[in-house]
């Protein structure tokens, strides 16, 4: 029996689209083993989303052939669409596909046993319009379920659109029968990923309200997690149906990207800062207990010092529970690509710093206003210390003494303290 080993970066969309991958291998009599072991197939999902990226598929992608010089080592994702010549030039690649190919994977490597000149097989993203449905497996704890995918936003620093291509995705109907299949291994969340979720429709003539209200009708499902979604995009019905609902849990992910109206009209954002705090302020005052975390991007071009301090103190102001902090970096035809008043590296290192710490404090200051209530906890397998971790459904990361009785219940748990890891401490409630 050949056996395969898979690697997954970036997003929760990658891994989603990755196991549901795997499980073709394993329907044809495939092994799957960890990376780091010996593998007849390596197969690696990339991203491309920064610089940094790109350097670490590099790294992999040699890991795999040091693992088996002999091995096929198969290359998708964002970074084998934008940059397929590049990638066939490393050392040990033998197939590298574009976003349409990757789920014809088995077709492409059925003939590859013996060595022989890599295979690029990649069509232009405006030929991307396959939606292909995923949902991410093995952990039954939750899974990632694929509602979208690609982007009609032109964000002048995003290469996703050019990695993924144009918003599409399946019916409502469809989509909801796959979160039935979750359902049916035990999985107790699920977590609702795409480029664009709010976006959900597009193809189909539906809409992501739509999805979430047919969504929450489905038993087995204990929890839903909304990823991130786009401002503009996210709604106050969307908000007043999490509101209200049993599964939807007081969770939001919106990106900021700056805080300032210029920048973000350079960036070509679909909002302006009054939508975003509007947005955050309707949240908090339907759901005073929700956690909010926002992306935000530093050392965009032409970003003063006064254009930081404004996002800063933005962000500052916000009743939010913690940020993401991106540092910008240039991407080969992107527009900002092409734009004057880089900032200095340095600069940008300084402010990353400056808002990873704001982030640590908006995160404490969100769990001391936890302290003491009891909440339900989706406890997981990881163990380290003799701990287990879970969130509650307001997204606190909690550790208690490892039980494996706990393992993928939902259990309700008082808060107690925070401790040194930044997690809390809590008791259990009978």
């Amino acid at each position: 029996m050949k056996t395969v080993a898979f690697n997954t970066l970036g997003c929760k969309l990658n891994f989603s689209e990755t196991s549901t991958i795997a499980n073709l291998f394993l329907d044809n009599n495939y092994s799957r083993v960890a990376f780091n072991n010996k593998a007849d197939i390596y197969i690696i999902n990339t991203c491309s989303v920064t610089a940094n990226a790109d350097r670490k598929c590099r790294q992999i992608i040699r890991k795999a052939v040091k693992n088996n010089a002999n091995a096929i080592v198969v290359v998708i994702g964002c970074y084998a669409q934008l940059k397929p010549k590049e990638i066939s030039e490393i050392k040990g690649v033998n197939v590298v596909l574009g976003a349409n190919e990757k789920f014809n994977i088995l077709k492409y490597i059925k003939d590859l046993d013996n060595k022989q000149a890599p295979k690029v097989i990649s069509c232009d993203v405006n030929d991307v319009d396959n939606f292909f449905p995923a949902f991410s497996f093995g952990d039954r704890t939750r899974s990632f379920l694929k509602v979208q995918d690609g982007c009609d936003y032109e964000c002048t620093y995003c290469t996703i659109p050019l990695a993924r291509g144009k918003s599409r995705n399946d019916t409502v109907e469809n989509t909801v029968n796959q979160a039935k299949k979750i359902a049916e291994k035990e999985v107790k969340e699920i977590i609702l990923t795409g480029v664009n979720i709010g976006d959900f429709g597009q193809s189909t003539g539906e809409s992501f309200t739509s999805l979430v209200k047919e969504l929450d009708k489905v038993e087995g499902i204990e929890r839903y997690r909304i990823s991130s979604i786009e401002p503009n995009l996210i709604t106050d019905e969307i908000i007043n149906i999490v509101s209200s609902s049993k599964r939807f849990v007081p969770h939001f992910h919106i990106p900021l990207q700056s805080g300032t109206d210029t920048l973000l009209a350079i960036m070509k954002r679909r909002y302006n800062t009054e939508l975003y705090k509007n947005k955050i302020e309707t949240i908090n005052k339907l759901i005073p207990e929700a956690s909010i975390g926002v992306d935000v991007i530093i050392g965009f071009p032409g970003e003063t010092d006064e254009d930081f301090n404004t996002t800063y103190n933005f962000l500052n102001s916000l009743d939010i529970s913690y940020l993401h902090v991106f540092t910008y970096s240039d991407r080969e035809n992107t527009l900002s690509n092409n734009m004057d008043n880089k900032v200095n590296p340095k600069v940008k290192d300084e402010r990353s710093k400056m808002l990873h710490i704001l982030s640590d404090k908006l995160q404490r200051r969100f769990y001391e206003k936890n302290l003491g209530q009891e909440k339900e906890v989706l406890f997981e397998t990881q163990k380290k210390n003799g701990k287990m971790f879970g969130f509650t459904d307001n997204y606190v990361k909690v550790e208690l003494d490892f039980d494996k009785n706990l393992v993928n219940n939902i259990t309700k748990v008082q808060l107690l303290s925070i401790n040194e890891d930044g997690n809390v401490n809590a008791i259990i409630v009978s």
